[in-house]
């Protein structure tokens, strides 16, 4: 069976009480902590920082850290969030000058690599670094603001994406981010996708003051996965 990871995006969260919310998403069956750093120039948002990170290891966090870098510069920000405990590290092709020292730089600095593709972005970057590259990411919305719609044509896209890390023979986990839901995950993962990046889907779905909310629709997006891998 695919090894699906569920990865709650904390752009969603109450940052007022982040570290409990980390912890309870975690404990209902998460898998890996999403990061969206945005810096109101590649994207029209203003996010969160290396601090962020690093106070959610003091205070005790030991999933795997996802960070999405859409900013521009990369290579300035990658050593600061390396040092802060990230554990992925993806960034835009768009965003970089040099692709592959930025990927060389990001595992240089002890964290795996990725390259995001925006809705319009071919994948025609991956040509000459998928030995480099530890992370795919296919956005299924266009990067700013979380709660928006899954754009469908990702699901074409995400099975050409398949189709070149299988072709690869590289171990390249292939992740998907917007949109996703208990209702859609499913079809998202028959199209090749193994790791699913949810916001409002997970920490929008429940009720506030309750340490359990995470469970339902974790155990949801799980029973999904289950029947598109039995498909």
């Amino acid at each position: 069976m695919t090894d699906y990871q569920i990865a709650p995006s904390i752009l969603s969260a109450d940052f007022a009480r982040l570290g409990e919310e980390v912890e309870n998403v975690l404990a209902a069956g998460a898998d890996i902590v999403h990061f969206d750093v945005m810096d109101n120039h590649y994207v029209p948002n203003l996010t969160i920082g290396p601090l962020v990170c690093e106070a959610l290891r003091k205070h005790g966090i030991e999933a795997p850290i996802d960070v999405h870098l859409m900013v521009k510069p990369v290579d300035r920000i990658i050593p600061d969030f390396a040092s802060a405990g990230a554990s992925y590290i993806t960034f835009h092709p768009e965003a970089s000058e040099h692709i592959d020292r930025s990927l060389s730089l990001i595992r240089d600095s002890g964290c795996r690599a990725g390259l995001v593709f925006n809705p319009a972005t071919p994948l025609s970057y991956l040509e000459h670094v998928m030995d480099k590259v530890d992370m795919v990411l296919l956005m299924s919305v266009n990067p700013g603001f979380g709660g928006q719609s899954f754009i469908p044509a990702t699901l074409d896209k995400l099975r050409s994406a398949r189709a070149l890390i299988d072709e690869s023979g590289f171990d390249i986990r292939l992740e998907i981010d917007g949109g996703v839901k208990a209702d859609n995950i499913a079809e998202i993962a028959s199209a090749g996708a193994d790791t699913f990046v949810s916001g409002s889907g997970i920490f929008g779905c429940a009720q506030a003051d309750d340490p359990h909310r995470y469970d339902s629709i974790l155990r949801q997006m799980r029973d999904e996965l289950e029947r598109a891998a039995s498909i």
